[in-house]
């Protein structure tokens, strides 16, 4: 049998940015759990990039997977400490997981790395006020 010159399905020859513009896209259009499986593909071709890194960790967040959020805005505060959305955004997956004075430290980081973000101000002034005998 000859084998036919055709080219591998589209998904096969995707490169990693072709896999974390679909995920951007499936992103903007609410299909979280699906941008997560296409964001999973370009994290496995490109490990370790921030962009992909952050966009997984919003569609884990985005669909629930809250757990998987906090191991991946974690994965990227591994790469660049300063990154204040990965702070934020940790902070907010560990507020969902009932952490939350982990959360009010990572809310707190993200609002001293960029103070004139609202987003990060607000998260944190809707963060319960910790107990008198807290260490927070």
């Amino acid at each position: 049998m000859e084998s036919s010159p055709e080219s591998p399905p589209p998904d096969e020859r995707e490169t990693a940015y072709d896999l974390l513009q679909r995920g951007e896209e499936l992103l903007r259009r609410r299909h979280h759990a699906q941008a997560a499986i296409v964001l999973e593909r370009a994290d496995r071709l490109e490990p370790h990039r921030q962009s992909i890194l952050e966009a997984l960790g919003r569609a884990y967040f985005n669909s629930g997977q809250h757990e998987r959020s906090r191991q991946t805005f974690g994965e990227l505060l591994e790469l660049d400490p300063s990154a204040h959305y990965a702070h934020y955004a940790l902070g907010q997956s560990l507020k969902r997981l009932g952490r939350p004075s982990e959360a009010r430290t990572h809310l707190k980081l993200a609002v001293a790395l960029s103070p004139g973000t609202p987003l990060y101000r607000q998260a944190l002034a809707r963060m319960p006020k910790p107990a008198p005998d807290s260490s927070d």
